[in-house]
């Protein structure tokens, strides 16, 4: 009786039952908690990210359950529950971006909204490079989306398009959002000289509460009548911009932007990070996705620093294309890279203000082309 006991337990211990794709999942998960906690990249993505991935992979936890068939609900693994709530945290994210983000410098300089188109170039090189791979509309449609830098919004397209994908999405899309900081200077460098990263921009124009208050509206209007699909993130987005901006729902845009937007991320980095359980996540359509997600980042920055070089040269050098790279939507990561670079070339260079311009066109550029995607493929 003893020995069976004895034998029992160890056939229970997490360490005879792990294979070796958990095992490369759990150090892929510390190196995420290394960058985010020692290099600084995103802690607030990454930490949930890395600690999730980290439970689900480490074996019998039940944290996270891959399939649910035939399971009651009572036994889900918490990160289940979590991952269970993914139709809704993406507007709900996007409810607390709208609350934090200034639409002020878009409203100011409408011409960065073409800086903003041009970066979602990425979307669409990648949607295209998944066909010629192999993938169905559908799965080339949500991969593409991870171009635009913009996890909640790869998530909401991929959990209507192809679900299955979802966890490498996911992963890929938030991982790189957390690396704007390293994967986009040197393509801003490359694609620019140093006079141009030098140019001071003048000082933008004061916008009127008026304006700031009328903006949310008359978007949500004409974007959703354009494209029905777009409502639950563009809406969201817009009703958490004028919880800021009416002056009137300070406590909602409190809310929006702090307690509840923190809860979300806690609840959204778990369960993204939860999904790439090693026996899943470590396959051949993995490895293209990633691929293919550096891709579209990459052809995004690229797409919006050179729409930013040619506005620099028909304005006569008033605009630093820099800010071109902020249109790839990873609010306000993104703005901060355009000023930072800017600055190393020119230390009285700031251009933070300016790069929020193609910055939230960004997020507005792509939660239109996910909807797009998804009156076209859904």
């Amino acid at each position: 009786m003893i020995g069976e006991t004895i034998v029992s337990f160890i056939d229970d211990m997490g360490i005879v039952n792990l294979d070796y794709r958990s095992a490369i999942m759990i150090v892929v998960a510390c190196l995420f908690l290394y960058l985010a906690i020692s290099k600084g990249f995103e802690p607030l993505l990454l930490v949930p990210i890395g600690f999730g991935m980290l439970l689900s992979n480490l074996p019998l936890t039940g944290v996270f359950l891959t399939d649910t068939s035939g399971v009651d609900f009572a036994n889900w693994g918490l990160f289940t529950i979590f991952y269970a709530l993914k139709p809704i945290l993406p507007s709900l994210i996007f409810l607390g971006v709208g609350a934090m983000t200034d639409f002020g410098p878009l409203i100011a300089n409408p011409k960065s909204l073409l800086m903003g188109a041009a970066a979602q170039l990425g979307i669409f090189f990648a949607f295209f490079m998944a066909i010629i791979l192999g993938f169905d509309a559908q799965g080339a449609a949500s991969i593409g989306i991870i171009g635009g830098a913009d996890g909640p919004t790869a998530i909401f397209l991929t959990q209507k398009l192809k679900p299955e994908l979802l966890g490498a999405i996911a992963v890929a899309a938030y991982s790189y959002m957390a690396l704007v900081p390293v994967i986009q200077p040197p393509i801003m460098k490359a694609l620019t000289s140093k006079k141009e990263r030098m140019i001071k921009m003048e000082q933008l124009r004061p916008v009127s509460q008026r304006e700031k208050i009328l903006f949310p509206i008359m978007v949500t209007i004409i974007v959703v009548l354009l494209l029905p699909a777009a409502a639950p993130l563009i809406g969201c987005l817009m009703l958490g911009n004028l919880f800021k901006e009416s002056g009137r729902t300070l406590r909602l845009s409190d809310t929006a932007s702090n307690s509840m937007c923190n809860i979300v991320t806690i609840l959204l980095g778990l369960a993204v990070g939860a999904s790439a359980v090693g026996k899943n996540f470590l396959v051949l359509a993995t490895i293209k996705i990633l691929i293919l997600g550096i891709l579209a980042f990459c052809v995004g920055t690229a797409g919006g620093v050179l729409i930013g070089k040619l506005m620099c040269a028909l304005s006569r050098g008033k605009i630093n294309p820099l800010i071109g790279s902020a249109g790839v939507s990873a609010v306000p990561m993104a703005a901060r890279v355009s000023q930072k670079v800017g600055q190393a070339e020119n230390p009285a260079n700031f251009l933070l203000m300016h790069a929020m311009g193609p910055n939230v066109a960004g997020v507005i550029g792509s939660a239109v082309a996910a909807s797009v995607m998804l009156s076209m493929f859904g």
